[in-house]
């Protein structure tokens, strides 16, 4: 990406076609989808790039089996075929991971959830051929799309999930998903809509949308490290702001029905993969007669998620006690453990935006509709919320094509055979003394091609190839690409979103305070911090992760 000084440059100087008002995965993608239908494209986040619930989801590209319980048959058929569709242009970050719903010793497998699988099985398809599922015709181009589920015995269950052991697992039904890492999902989403001509802003936070002779007409943000006020010119206005939607232009949104946004926590813990060692991911039956999941993730096993309403502050969400006690009870019982709180090693919430319309107000929040909604009110701001992480790129295209439509366009969507960053084999990347094919392994998967700069980097400045923590294959060397290359802006930038350390080593990084310095010190370099800067924000990182309550003691209530 620009530096933050050369896109605050564009943006005093250009008039765009459109400002996109936030820096998540939908904000992202009506970027992206914009710039390359040739618009003039400004975008501006208030945070950092993923803030919001764009880097806490379930880390899944996936069509979401429950919502089949709610005949939500539309948004799980649209969500299978982006998942495969994401799987063929990002296959360095979308990748494919088994799922196993599991049956023990005295025990059926739920039939319920094999005639579920089925219907999964079909809407996944994009036509109705006979023989193998969808396997590329002559001329078509070979990607990964998911054979259909089947039953597995208790040996090949204990072969991909080794901790259900002690449960001596008879059979499972297994079938296919896939798994992201959300925060840099966007941030490669964002490198290519700067690729096709797109301005992005961090630590811009938009103070009003202004309006010409009664019409969305750009805005005003204030910069966050001089707090400066300035102003983006542009003939069309996108609220892609996520829960935070309904706070701008509140009663024009109320005059086209929208009620407000109504907010469901998803609470997240990660344990020890050594632990509770996963090759699969499994759905695991809690209370409530819900189910939870338990996957591998970086290293590490994420557990997750609960779905509750929430009305407390949405810019800093802690995981709640009873949230953390659900997730921890059901784990314990499924693969009879006794796991406590100071087992977890990072943890995580969330908020989903759910609309709430009229008929809503006696629905718990796990019932209501993950349909995305596009809203235009009064001034001709578009307004696009609800969805899921995986069907942003179907929410840019709805958003996008509304505005082409009404400004008569011909500028037909281009994003679904538009390569999302660039794939590389660890073969292809040039061996560093020193770093391990798992460090390169881990490049290649985060940074796909860019991997080869950032090797580069650790010849040129052998100091940049330390590791930021032991056991982790994250490299100092990503500090200077995240300040350098991705806007990052303070530690909890690096250490949340560009790697994900804050998540997977957050107890690690408190209680070994030296590689926190250390990543201080890297960047601080690179972005000309003076020791008393270094020295506070060190401070603000330990006040954020508390804030959050990633690896501080957590209330049993909330």
């Amino acid at each position: 990406m620009r530096s933050r000084a050369d896109a605050l440059s564009h943006l005093q100087d250009d008039v765009f076609d459109l400002v996109v008002i936030g820096g998540g995965i939908t904000g992202a993608g009506v970027a992206f989808d914009a710039a390359t239908r040739g618009l003039s494209v400004a975008l501006v986040e208030r945070n950092d790039w993923s803030c919001g619930t764009s880097s806490r989801s379930s880390k899944m590209i996936h069509g979401g089996l429950r919502y089949l319980q709610n005949f939500d048959l539309g948004l799980v058929r649209e969500a299978l075929l982006e998942r495969e569709l994401l799987a063929k242009l990002a296959p360095h970050l979308v990748k494919p991971l088994p799922f196993l719903v599991t049956a023990f010793e005295g025990g059926r497998r739920d039939r319920k959830i094999g005639v579920g699988l089925n219907m999964y099985d079909v809407m996944a398809r994009r036509g109705l051929r006979r023989g193998k599922r969808d396997q590329p015709g002559e001329g078509e181009p070979d990607f990964w799309s998911p054979e259909r589920h089947r039953t597995i015995d208790g040996g090949e269950v204990l072969e991909l999930m080794p901790a259900l052991a002690p449960r001596n697992p008879t059979s499972a039904y297994l079938f296919y998903d896939c798994q992201t890492d959300d925060s840099r999902m966007v941030l490669t989403v964002l490198g290519e809509a700067e690729r096709f001509g797109a301005v992005c802003l961090n630590g811009a936070s938009v103070t009003e949308v202004t309006e010409r002779n009664g019409r969305a007409a750009g805005v005003m943000f204030e910069e966050a490290e001089s707090g400066e006020p300035f102003e983006i010119k542009a003939s069309n206005v996108v609220n892609a702001t996520g829960v935070w939607a309904d706070t701008l232009k509140t009663e024009e949104l109320r005059a086209v029905g929208v009620a407000s946004i109504r907010p469901s926590r998803g609470t997240h813990i990660l344990l020890d993969h050594e632990q509770l060692p996963m090759k699969a991911a499994a759905i695991v039956p809690a209370g409530g007669g819900r189910g939870i999941f338990v996957l591998p993730w970086l290293g590490q096993t994420l557990i997750g998620t609960t779905d509750n309403d929430y009305s407390g502050p949405i810019d800093r969400i802690k995981p709640s006690g009873d949230d953390v006690e659900y997730l921890l009870g059901a784990v314990n019982e499924f693969f009879d453990r006794d796991f406590g709180e100071d087992d977890i090693v990072g943890a995580y919430a969330g908020v989903r935006p759910l609309i709430s319309e009229s008929d809503d107000v006696e629905k718990k929040s796990v019932d209501i509709s993950r349909k995305a909604e596009l809203y235009e009110t009064e001034s001709g701001m578009l307004t696009i919320t609800g969805g899921k992480f995986t069907t942003w790129r179907r929410m840019a295209k709805m958003t996008v094509d509304r505005l082409v439509g009404r400004e008569f366009r011909d500028a037909p969507c281009k994003t679904d055979e538009i390569p999302l960053g660039y794939p590389v084999e660890i073969s292809q990347l040039p061996e560093v003394e020193g770093l391990s094919p798992i460090v390169r392994q881990h490049l290649a998967s985060r940074y796909g091609l860019f991997a080869e700069k950032i090797l580069e980097m650790c010849r040129e400045r052998p100091e940049l190839k330390e590791r930021i923590v032991e056991g982790a294959p994250d490299l100092l060397a990503e500090v200077v690409v995240a300040a350098r290359f991705e806007q990052a802006r303070s530690l909890e930038d690096v250490l949340m979103r560009r790697t994900r350390l804050g998540l997977l080593a957050g107890r690690r990084l408190v209680a070994d305070g030296k590689a926190v310095k250390r990543v201080a010190k890297v960047m601080g370099s690179e972005l000309g911090w003076g020791m008393l800067h270094t020295r506070r924000e060190i401070e603000a990182w330990h006040e954020a992760i508390a804030a959050e309550s990633i690896v501080a003691p957590i209330p049993v209530s909330g």
